[in-house]
């Protein structure tokens, strides 16, 4: 039965993928890297942190409390336990009234000196801020058309300016302080002011946003890792090893 001449032309194939041996490799080796990546750097991280840690805490330890001292070996994450309970005994004696004095008596001596009374008041607003949990800052995060118009980037929004500031800013609309961090280190960037008109909220927590520049766009809000993924470059190991192996058997032979 021959072909009718109208009949549509036949699709041409869709090329098959790579299925040789280095591309059975590349898939194991992309399989093994998504499963071990994430879980070696993130031990990685917290080995580096106890260790910092140790490390600040062991020199205002005495010899003689010490574990190294009688075992033979380091203990490691014995100085996180030190500075955790030592920080929780701050906090309960700064809550009575004479650890609340001597708090003062120390605010009133920084303040008097003229270099370190800046830095003292700074960085106590900013620890009360963060982890007072009263603040609203970077709770929020809008995108800014910056650094150009057409170009948008992503910015945590932070407190509104107080009155001297927002006295001083051009034009009658009310403004708000945000952060721009960059990619890919996200604690750093750019501080300013932008009208509140400018700035387009979106539905995302700072995590996300910390993630999505992180990654530089790599990592998507939304596209939470998926545990099945793993298996599926496995199963594409798997189908290219039995694609490989079904190219190799020879076709039966045609009846007459």
């Amino acid at each position: 039965m021959t072909p009718r001449d109208d009949a549509p032309a036949p699709l041409d194939p869709v090329p098959e993928p790579h299925t040789g041996l280095m591309g059975r490799f590349r898939n194991y080796f992309l399989t093994g890297l998504v499963v071990t990546g994430p879980i070696a750097i993130t031990l990685y991280l917290v080995w580096w942190f106890v260790t910092w840690v140790d490390g600040v805490v062991r020199p205002f330890v005495p010899l003689a409390y010490r574990p190294e001292t009688y075992l033979p070996y380091v203990i490691p994450g014995w100085g996180l336990i030190v500075a955790f309970f030592t920080l929780t005994l701050v906090g309960f004696l700064a809550a009575n009234l004479i650890g609340r004095t001597l708090v003062d008596v120390g605010e009133t001596f920084l303040g008097r000196i003229p270099a370190v009374r800046a830095i003292y008041r700074g960085l106590k607003q900013v620890f009360e801020t963060l982890f007072s949990g009263k603040g609203s800052s970077f709770r929020k995060v809008g995108l800014v058309e910056f650094p150009s118009p057409g170009m948008w980037s992503i910015v945590l929004i932070s407190q509104s300016p107080n009155e001297d500031i927002s006295r001083s800013l051009p034009g009658q609309e009310e403004h708000v302080s945000v952060f721009l961090p960059c990619s890919p280190n996200p604690t750093t960037g750019f501080f300013f002011y932008v009208p509140k008109s400018k700035i387009i909220e979106v539905d995302l927590t700072a995590e996300d946003a910390a993630t999505l520049i992180m990654s530089a766009g790599v990592v998507q809000p939304g596209s939470s890792p998926d545990p099945k993924k793993a298996a599926a470059l496995a199963g594409m190991a798997n189908a290219a090893r039995i694609a490989n192996a079904s190219t190799l058997r020879p076709e039966p032979a045609k009846a007459e």
